[in-house]
């Protein structure tokens, strides 16, 4: 059983926030998400560690047995648009208004429209609406960014060499994964990024400022 919570709610609070977290561990869930301002999610950080589960990337949580969780020990957790998965196909197919697919050549975006969607499929068109075409160095800066929310570490470098990238394409990166050392929210040498634990559960810092 796999439990989504909503967070930044009006009137939520971090107490009424873990009573929910409380409520969810009773029904014993394998895997629970939690998208939560950051006072909240530390807080139910520490209610459902407590019970067992695990803290997966930035805002999941899973029982040990539970294929996320497994997926973490072993290096092979996921990040799409969807969230955290175990599931390594590179094609990802995405069915009604305004979703989101991806495909080895890149992104696709059906037509936000209900009514517009519709009116494709009937004639039997494709809905797709827009679309983005992956260059090299996308491919390269996003295995960078999915490590660093799936592991909240990444070996640059070696990254780069296994996608056939010189890592000097990525100079400019250093000086603003600096600027995040400097402030106490990453470790930073010879190439590999690690998130500090304190603030793992916002890894995007590092893509926020555009380091990648």
């Amino acid at each position: 059983m796999v439990i989504d919570t909503v967070g930044r709610l009006p009137r939520q609070t971090v107490v009424s926030w873990v009573e929910t977290a409380r409520a969810a561990v009773a029904m014993r869930p394998d895997r629970l998400a939690s998208a939560a301002r950051a006072e909240q999610h530390a807080a139910v950080a520490v209610t459902l560690v407590a019970a067992g589960y695990r803290e997966i990337g930035l805002d999941h949580f899973a029982l040990p047995h539970d294929e996320l969780a497994l997926a973490q020990e072993t290096g092979r957790l996921r990040r799409n648009s969807l969230g955290y998965s175990a599931d390594t196909c590179r094609t990802l197919i995405g069915f009604g208004a305004s979703a989101i697919g991806r495909i080895v050549q890149g992104y696709v975006q059906n037509e936000v429209t209900r009514d517009i969607y519709i009116q494709h499929i009937a004639v039997g068109r494709l809905a797709t609406s827009k679309g983005h075409r992956l260059t090299d160095d996308d491919r390269v800066r996003a295995a960078i960014i999915e490590r660093l929310m799936c592991d909240f570490e990444a070996d640059v470098p070696a990254i780069c060499v296994a996608h056939g990238s010189d890592p000097i394409r990525l100079r400019g990166s250093d000086e603003r994964l600096a600027m995040l050392a400097k402030d106490g929210l990453v470790d930073f040498e010879n190439g590999l990024v690690r998130v500090r634990r304190s603030i793992a559960w916002d890894s995007r810092c590092c893509c926020r400022i555009r380091c990648f």
